[in-house]
């Protein structure tokens, strides 16, 4: 159900049957439609159940929108929709009778922007309460928005305390406002937490008539990394295009790794096992500690 659900996230909240069938099986789609994770919209057409309005809730609390309902409603990019409304209210203030059920945060002083908490403090709760790929999504596309300036995040971020302060600390200085896809970022997150150095968003290849930008590149091993949502390359067009471009980069020297969605959501290790492989394998690598001679292969075992 969970992967039903990833399907839907990734097509703004709405899919075809075919399209759900081409990524998941028919029991999983009746399991999720019966559990009520995903609800039938029109013959053959479904969408993620209506969430509760998180303004509402914030309203009936007494509270701001917060969190990763914030960041939606700030316009950021999420790799996952919160269950419920997620609000801040005034410590010490207790949980008011609402028929809108949603979770409640706790601060004194939050700077507002709206219904919501600003957009410095949006990223940074998130920063500091999300895993890692989650809360580095959110501020890579604040900045890519160019709706909030780095030099003011990581001051910001160098200024908290409490819990959640160093998790906070790490991303603002990971975050990076050429990644141009949450799953470009949650790739990125996989480096960085796997300790794999090297890699820049958005690179160009320029050669002659050629040129090409990768998502993620290690120039010096001409090793390129691309995260590939089905939305964006599930036509014959790109398909075609996407062959080419492989072909094209192969031909110039360059070794392209790509990782589908389920690889980078749910298969991190296998994710990490292919790239050192690939960086162990390239001309310009040396002395470099890799996993055991084998891990790769029972890696790929596990993940077919």
């Amino acid at each position: 159900m969970p992967q039903v659900v990833d399907v839907l996230l990734r097509r703004e909240g709405m899919a075809t049957f075919g399209e759900l069938r081409a990524v998941v099986s028919g029991r999983s789609i009746r399991a999720a439609l019966s559990a009520g994770s995903i609800r039938r919209i029109a013959k053959g057409v479904y969408a993620l159940p209506a969430a509760p309005d998180p303004i509402a809730a914030a309203r009936a609390q007494g509270g701001l929108v917060s969190h990763v309902s914030a960041a939606v409603l700030h316009g950021f990019d999420v790799l996952k929709l919160p269950d419920k409304p997620q609000v801040t209210v005034p410590r010490g203030q207790h949980r008011r009778l609402s028929p809108l059920n949603c979770e409640l945060h706790w601060a004194d002083d939050v700077p507002a922007d709206g219904p919501c908490t600003s957009r410095l403090q949006t990223v940074l709760d998130c920063a500091r309460t999300l895993p890692f790929a989650s809360g580095l999504t959110i501020a890579d596309s604040a900045l890519r928005g160019r709706l909030l300036d780095r030099s003011r995040l990581m001051a910001a971020a160098a200024a908290l305390t409490g819990p959640g302060c160093r998790r906070a600390r790490r991303v603002a200085a990971a975050a990076d406002g050429r990644a141009e896809s949450p799953l470009e970022s949650a790739l990125r997150a996989i480096l960085i937490e796997a300790g794999i150095p090297g890699f820049e968003p958005q690179v160009v290849v320029r050669d002659g008539g050629f040129s090409a930008r990768i998502d993620l590149a290690n120039a010096a091993l001409m090793i390129a990394l691309e995260a590939d949502s089905f939305a964006h390359h599930g036509t014959r067009l790109a398909l075609t295009r996407d062959c080419r471009r492989h072909v094209s980069l192969t031909v110039r020297g360059w070794q392209l790794l790509r990782f589908s969605w389920e690889d980078v959501m749910f298969d991190p290790t296998w994710v990490v096992h292919a790239i050192r492989a690939a960086v162990a394998g390239s001309a310009g690598h040396h002395n470099v500690s890799l996993a055991p001679t084998g891990t790769l292969a029972a890696a790929e075992r596990t993940h077919l």
